[in-house]
């Protein structure tokens, strides 16, 4: 599995990690000012190239970029009222051009020489695969059996964000209700496949629905039923990797990904029976609201015609797209696979969640020849995608055309500061803020899939993936090296 990252994956949690815990760091990062401001710039860079910040992460960092920005320097000085400021500092040369999509690519005979030789790294196991794309072009720039089918692990969520952000649109919002049916004696959560429902969303929803039941008069008619329904999801009811802290349980219905302590990320003690948890939960929310009701909510399907006392919606899916790909969380990936099939009307299941996606990717033009999309979050070792693929969902990403996939690129762990690559690459490192990728870690299977912009100013997507590795630390260590090859050189 991936290794579990530390990052905050709520907006509210990343903002307060980025104001409160950036200024105090180790003397190892103020000696590397320069590579730290080189990597702001690019990923400055990289971003506009990719479209608005508009939920989720990417609001945090340019809030926080916004807040830290200085008021004016010799170039860019506002007047103020008051006694004069002392005189600005020069302004200083750009560091970086900007993104260029006009300019010839970057020489693959050059990432030959870079590559080749990274690629002989016995840490990479027994098989590799690599390619790098010019995201402007979609010209492949280098490759070595880009178009074999590996063990993707979790780099496959790059695939289940693209289908399900194509089918759904990011603005989507999975919606949990109440209805009530007849003479509203009795009351059912249904679930609409949300696994990042929490507490506040089920008192919001216990509350709106006392209000409706009061409205209707229906309180006054003594206790009532409380029901549940999770009829939007079928099939099995757990990954095939079977009960796992990496994932809860399959089901429509659940609260804060049915985990048991008061983590947000990374792996867990899970719930055995989420949605009933959850469905008790609400009746007591419900009575603390002062609605009376009866025994132990049972498990049922709304009835037909019921009318819907209360609505709460997820975040935006663009949104959902950032945080699970940020901390590589596999309950989303799941849910965003099963919204694929649901668009296309077909069952909330891991079998029509395989086939939706392929269909979507297929529809979209992409190279899927040989994928297999066993499940969503990339824990299944039946999936198969090529590099080849990986790196063109990552170039369709950054295409201008594609604005509702740009939750893909600003939802990318950022080398050394951010999600599962916040603990890979040295401060010192020129990659560290520089690279931007997607990790997969199964045993004996390391993946690294993302973008960096080139020294002529170009954003290219990569893929590195392998397998038969034996040493987690070393293969990890062997794939950040292929992806700082690419990084231009400070130093």
């Amino acid at each position: 599995m991936d290794e579990p990252s530390r990052e905050p994956s709520s907006p509210r949690d990343r903002l307060k990690g980025l104001t409160g815990a950036l200024p105090v760091v180790p003397d190892d990062w103020r000696l590397a000012a320069g590579s730290v401001v080189l990597g702001l710039a690019v990923a400055a860079g990289a971003v506009f190239a990719a479209g608005p910040w508009d939920s989720g992460q990417r609001t945090a960092e340019r809030e926080w970029a916004a807040d830290r920005a200085p008021v004016g320097d010799a170039a860019h000085r506002t007047p103020a009222a008051g006694p004069p400021a002392p005189e600005p500092a020069p302004s200083a040369a750009a560091v970086l051009t900007a993104l260029r999509a006009g300019a010839a690519p970057a020489a693959a005979a050059g990432l030959a020489r870079s590559l080749d030789p990274l690629l002989k790294a016995p840490a990479l196991g027994t098989r590799t695969t690599a390619v790098v794309v010019d995201t402007a072009t979609g010209k492949q720039l280098y490759g070595r059996s880009a178009g074999t089918p590996m063990t993707p692990a979790s780099t496959v969520k790059i695939a289940t964000a693209v289908a399900a952000l194509s089918a759904r649109g990011p603005d989507h919002r999975i919606a949990t209700t109440v209805r009530g049916a007849g003479d509203l004696r009795t009351v059912t959560l249904v679930g609409g496949g949300d696994p990042t429902l929490d507490e506040q969303a089920l008192r919001g929803l216990a509350a709106a629905t006392a209000a409706s039941l009061r409205e209707a008069g229906a309180d006054r008619r003594g206790p009532v039923t409380v029901a549940y329904d999770v009829t939007r999801y079928s099939g099995p009811g757990h990954h095939p990797i079977g009960p796992n802290d990496n994932i809860a349980p399959m089901t429509a219905l659940m609260v804060d990904e049915a985990r048991l302590d008061d983590s947000d990320k990374g792996p867990a003690p899970r719930s055995s029976d989420p949605a009933g948890d959850a469905a008790r939960r609400f009746a007591g929310l419900l009575t603390d609201a002062g609605v009376k009701t009866t025994a132990d909510p049972r498990r049922q399907k709304a009835a037909a015609g019921a009318r819907t006392l209360a609505t709460h919606r997820s975040a935006p899916l663009s949104a959902l797209v950032e945080r699970m790909l940020t901390n590589s969380d596999n309950d989303i990936a799941e849910a965003l696979a099963r919204q694929t099939a649901l668009a296309a009307g077909r069952p909330g299941s891991f079998d029509g969640a395989a086939k939706a996606v392929a269909a979507q990717l297929g529809k979209a033009g992409l190279p899927i020849a040989g994928a297999r999309f066993a499940d969503g979050s990339g824990l299944d070792r039946g999936d198969r995608v090529s590099a080849g693929l990986l790196a063109a969902l990552l170039a369709r990403a950054a295409d201008p055309a594609h604005p509702e996939l740009r939750s893909v690129l600003t939802g990318l762990p950022v080398a050394g500061f951010s999600g599962t690559l916040g603990g890979r690459y040295a401060a010192t490192s020129d990659a560290a803020g520089l690279v931007r990728a997607k990790t997969g870690t199964l045993t004996g299977v390391n993946a690294l899939a993302g973008t960096v912009v080139s020294e002529d100013g170009r954003l290219l997507s990569f893929a590195f993936l392998t397998s038969g590795t034996t040493a987690p630390g070393a293969a990890e260590a062997a794939l950040d090296d292929l992806a700082g090859a690419l990084v231009p050189r400070t130093r």
